[in-house]
């Protein structure tokens, strides 16, 4: 493939969310081939480059991640960076813990939490939205794990789990500080698996995990916290799409009554705020073998980045893409390869994300408490930077309960 000579390295920080939707808007849409850290790469989107993408033959995981992300968001040894026979052994667990009938339960939890804090609110002035929210998830999601009391630290573990998030993608104070909160939690959760190995097994995400044969051993209890925290931390993350929620609000009031007093709307008000903000900006895998995808020849060893943000913001996918509309979701069944915040394809055999029904559920349960919670803003700074990975609202959004 004749490679840009351009290496854009240094442009994804500059540029955050809008690097690859600037790049391919270029290109008219076709791929883009360039230089990251002076090795070939081509960026791709659209649902017939999900599919590309994750087609099992095409591209391998464990050699596309970067350690700083690898130390940051996923931790050694864990699911996301495996590929073949192993991934699938590993995702099995993940795909008996989190897509089965617990879904509804942790959504519950959370809900239940949720109330609880919104009574302490009331009188209280303004709180943090974003805060208060990660406080309430990593607690529910804590218990639901079967997390003990005496190490549910509350707001140490939200704390660490919101960081692990935030710092990934950046090099700076950050990122430091995300690199600490995955030690210090792998450390306690560590020493967690150690106890509860020492117990019968018990029908908990935490138990299973201490326990889950990894050919034909236990996994090292390390491996089995790293795997732990892949449960704690995305459904942590998803209080960056509560934040969204609330700024969607605010923006279109009109919707609080819909959301309040529809199920149907109010998933379709899920699936637009994931669609419609920054959450995932790209994917990244490394290719097997020489490929070739739309008359582009991608050599092997060569990095292959799928634009999310770009396709949910693509008009030939979603018609006026820049309006935020719930509605187009309703009645709608969605393409494996068209909505991908968590990946593409079936979740139960590829790289796409299990626990996606949580985060759907989750934040479902959030935008209603939202909109039938009674709460102003005060004045405040709703910007989103796109040049931020993760992007936030950066006045959290702050609410005044009243």
């Amino acid at each position: 493939m004749a490679m840009d000579r351009l290496d854009q390295t240094f442009a994804i920080p500059i540029k955050g969310y809008a690097w690859l939707p600037d790049l391919r808007r270029r290109s008219h849409g076709q791929p883009v081939t360039m230089r990251l850290l002076g090795k070939p790469a081509v960026a791709i989107g659209g649902p017939t480059a999900a599919k590309f993408f994750y087609d099992a033959g095409h591209l391998e995981r464990h050699t596309a991640i970067p350690g700083p992300v690898i130390d940051t968001l996923f931790g050694r040894g864990a699911v996301q960076t495996l590929d073949g026979p192993e991934h699938e052994a590993r995702k099995a667990l993940f795909v008996a813990l989190l897509m089965g009938d617990g879904v509804e339960t942790l959504a519950k939890l959370v809900g239940v939490a949720f109330d609880e804090a919104a009574d302490r609110w009331r009188g209280a002035g303004e709180i943090s939205l974003f805060d208060e929210t990660a406080l309430v998830i990593s607690d529910a999601v804590s218990r639901w794990c079967g997390v003990p009391e005496n190490e549910r630290d509350r707001t140490d573990l939200a704390l660490d789990l919101v960081a692990m998030v935030d710092g990934f993608a950046t090099a700076g104070p950050r990122h430091l500080w995300a690199r600490l909160a995955r030690r210090r939690r792998e450390h306690r959760l560590t020493e967690l698996i150690g106890e509860v190995r020492r117990q019968d097994p018990a029908p908990t995400a935490v138990s299973a995990i201490a326990h889950h044969p990894a050919g034909g051993d236990p996994l090292d209890a390390r491996t089995a916290a790293v795997e732990l925290l892949n449960i704690l931390r995305p459904a942590t993350a998803v209080t960056w799409l509560a934040a969204f929620a609330a700024h969607a609000l605010e923006r279109w009031p009109q919707m609080r009554t819909k959301i309040a007093e529809s199920d149907e709307y109010t998933a379709a008000f899920t699936h637009e705020v994931r669609r419609f903000y920054p959450f995932t900006p790209f994917l990244a895998g490394r290719a097997r073998r020489d490929l070739r995808f739309q008359r582009v020849d991608i050599p092997r060893g060569a990095l292959v980045l799928l634009d999310v943000y770009g396709q949910h913001h693509d008009p030939r996918v979603w018609p006026e893409p820049y309006e935020f509309r719930p509605e187009r979701f309703r009645r709608r069944p969605i393409g494996e390869f068209e909505l991908i915040p968590q990946g593409g394809g079936d979740p139960r055999t590829g790289h796409r994300c299990p626990g996606e029904q949580i985060t759907i559920a989750v934040l479902g349960t959030l935008a209603q408490r939202l909109a039938r919670l009674e709460y102003y803003l005060p004045p405040q700074d709703l910007t989103i930077d796109l040049a931020r990975i993760p992007a936030r609202v950066r006045s959290g959004p702050r609410i005044v309960v009243v």
